[in-house]
């Protein structure tokens, strides 16, 4: 690993734990916002940054072929991601009573993709490489799907406002994830039309802003809302 990469790694864990303070300093004040809101984004970047700090110090790395796996990247994202997605739907279903299938079904669909995406970075492959990638990515879809559909159904039921800031933190997740499966396609793991180092310092950016960055939309945008929901629901 070169030095520049390192360099960034370290920045990324510094981020994640500003960002586990500012949402341990907001649970002081909840606002109406329940407990297990806090807990959740607080562990997000929590193991996040512990995840990243071991490949700075040279841990969660090994070699397939000529190519490097990153594979402390999976360890963070199976546990991080199903939190975002558990953010969400108890964003989605906040004054009502949570739907279980829902957020299994969120769950189970995410950890499919996250594993099946580490397979396929482990694999030498090529042809059963894609193979796992394109199973990942049937599994992105249906989570997009549930996103959309049944859970901002559940959303808009509550009131404009909650759709309302359902709809931002939904639409700022998905277009951020979809950028995961690209710059992987994109970079040493995929195709290589970039580097190790732009492949790095873009897995430092991109979750950056989808797990600290979602957070913060998220919990400002809960601790902002009515206590109860408005009287004009966009659906019965």
């Amino acid at each position: 690993m070169k030095e520049i990469e390192v360099y960034w790694l370290w920045i990324y864990v510094a981020v994640m734990a500003a960002g586990a303070f500012y949402f341990a300093s907001l649970s002081f004040q909840r606002k109406g916002v329940p407990r297990i809101e806090y807990l959740v984004a607080f562990i997000i970047p929590v193991w996040s940054g512990t995840a990243y700090a071991s490949m700075a110090v040279g841990q969660g790395i090994v070699d397939i072929g000529e190519k490097v796996t990153y594979y402390a990247r999976y360890l963070d994202w199976v546990v991080t991601t199903p939190l975002l997605l558990v953010a969400l739907s108890m964003t989605g279903m906040f004054y009502i009573r949570k739907d279980k299938v829902i957020i299994l079904g969120l769950v189970a669909a995410d950890v499919f993709m996250i594993l099946t995406g580490l397979i396929a970075d482990l694999t030498s492959s090529w042809p059963l490489r894609y193979m796992w990638y394109t199973l990942g990515l049937v599994a992105l879809l249906l989570i997009l799907w549930i996103i959309w559909y049944p859970l901002r159904h559940k959303a808009q039921s509550q009131g404009r406002e909650l759709a309302s800031l359902y709809d931002k933190a939904a639409g700022y997740l998905s277009i951020l994830w979809v950028c995961y499966p690209t710059i992987w396609l994109i970079g040493p793991s995929g195709i290589g039309l970039v580097g190790q180092v732009t492949d790095t310092v873009l897995f430092v950016i991109l979750p950056i802003f989808s797990k600290v960055g979602f957070s913060i939309l998220d919990l400002n945008g809960l601790r902002a809302l009515k206590k109860s929901p408005d009287s004009n629901p966009l659906t019965a």
